[in-house]
């Protein structure tokens, strides 16, 4: 027997269970097990990978009003393929583009998910932020090894949690931790008072991660946010309490970090990351070096120089997503990403002054989304799982606001009726 999920049809489960239900408990899983990547292939990508197949199978529609999303995805992984054969290790090549391809369909995947129904990024939301705090939990014992065998949830003394580095563990806690502020921005912090648990678990697994990258995304994400907040309020009264939730946000802030640097171990590495240029930053072949001489020598390589090969010439990886979308993807693919990336931005930059259920959401995932495109210039970001869900959510919501605004255009009455209604 067959039933439907917002009217795609689904298998209807033994037990009894109306399949609208089970549906939403699978892309809540989804977005849950996002979070657990310390091992490839991850449960995510198995679980994702099961989970596309059979939404596709079943009529997940691929719309018009994300098809940018659709082809830049394909010329960009197209651009991989073609540089596979430059590669020296054409098997590790294969398997680089391979996981490319797959975790572009997940952001294809997300967009039509909430394409077909935006009330769904609820769903998601949930799932994202339980997992997000319990991997911060995780990352938050292994750091002070609360339990044996918790040092296996660290890297270099950080904390990474569920995730294979702690550059990646870090920005993963951002988008929740945006939109807990967020909500208690919006709303009455007293009505609220039990986010503030989760938040601070949030908010203390990104600080150990000791990720510069996390901290500058958290802080820009969080003004951003802020920012929006403040221009989109229309009453004074509420702006006032938007100013003044601002400065204590920033005192809580400035007493949980001060907590942690009491630690001496926590202060230590602290004051070792902390600085702005380390030496593996401004070294002679160092990551500032490697992006002039990166640029250059991909003039002279249209197809690029293949997957995982940029460490052979240099000491170490790109640490560039946009540069590596050259040397990786040939001159096709680092075109095709810039200008999806850039595309992303400006086509959300309108949804975010719109009145929408989802409005909030929208100006979190901008926020964040934008934050990550500028860490992007300092670190790979092209397998980061969350910033393909980034990508997916973003143009989820892009493609929302088109059916919406068609849906109008459609209930509006014709002018000569408009006309004869005037009339009377």
């Amino acid at each position: 027997m067959t039933g439907s999920y917002d009217g795609v049809p689904l298998a209807r489960p033994s037990a009894g269970l109306p399949a609208k239900s089970l549906g939403k408990g699978a892309l809540w899983l989804a977005a849950f097990l996002s979070g657990f990547v310390i091992e490839e292939p991850a449960p995510y990508e198995l679980y994702m990978a099961f989970l596309s197949i059979v939404w596709l199978a079943c009529g997940l529609k691929l719309r018009r009003e994300f098809g940018p999303l659709i082809i830049c995805m394909m010329l960009y992984v197209a651009g991989g393929v073609a540089s596979i054969p430059m590669a020296r290790e054409m098997g590790d090549a294969m398997m680089y583009i391979a996981v490319s391809s797959f975790l572009a369909v997940t952001a294809i995947f997300y967009a039509a998910i909430l394409a077909d129904d935006p009330q769904r990024f609820r769903i998601i939301q949930n799932g994202y932020t339980i997992s997000a705090v319990l991997v911060a939990a995780i990352g938050i014992a292994g750091y002070f090894h609360l339990f044996p065998g918790a040092g296996y949830f660290t890297l270099y003394d950080r904390a990474r949690g569920t995730f294979q580095d702690p550059n990646v563990f870090g920005p993963f806690l951002v988008l929740p931790t945006v939109l807990l502020i967020q909500r208690l921005l919006r709303d009455s912090v007293l009505k609220n008072l039990h986010l503030l648990v989760p938040l601070a678990i949030l908010l203390l697994g990104v600080f150990l991660s000791f990720s510069r990258g996390a901290w500058g995304v958290l802080f820009a994400a969080v003004l951003l946010v802020y920012f929006l907040a403040l221009v989109t309020e229309q009453q004074l009264y509420r702006r006032t309490r938007l100013i003044l939730l601002g400065f204590a946000g920033l005192f809580a802030a400035f007493l949980l970090i001060a907590g942690a640097l009491s630690i001496d171990s926590v202060a230590e590495m602290f004051a070792e990351r902390a600085k702005l240029v380390q030496e593996y930053d401004g070294a002679r072949l160092g990551r500032f070096a490697r992006y002039s001489l990166g640029f250059q020598m991909m003039m002279e390589h249209p197809l690029g120089l293949g997957a995982l090969e940029f460490n052979k010439y240099f000491p170490e990886d790109e640490h560039n997503v946009y540069l590596k979308g050259f040397t990786t993807y040939g001159w096709l693919g680092g075109t095709v990403y810039v200008a999806l990336a850039l595309w992303t931005l400006c086509a959300l930059v309108p949804l975010l002054f719109k009145a929408r259920p989802w409005t909030a959401f929208t100006q979190a995932v901008f926020a964040v989304f934008a934050a990550h495109l500028i860490l992007s210039a300092i670190i790979d970001t092209d397998h980061w799982r969350h910033m393909y869900m980034l990508y997916g959510l973003a143009w989820g919501l892009i493609a929302t606001d088109k059916i919406e605004m068609k849906r109008q255009r459609s209930h509006r009455p014709a002018p000569a009726a408009t006309a004869l209604l005037r009339r009377f």
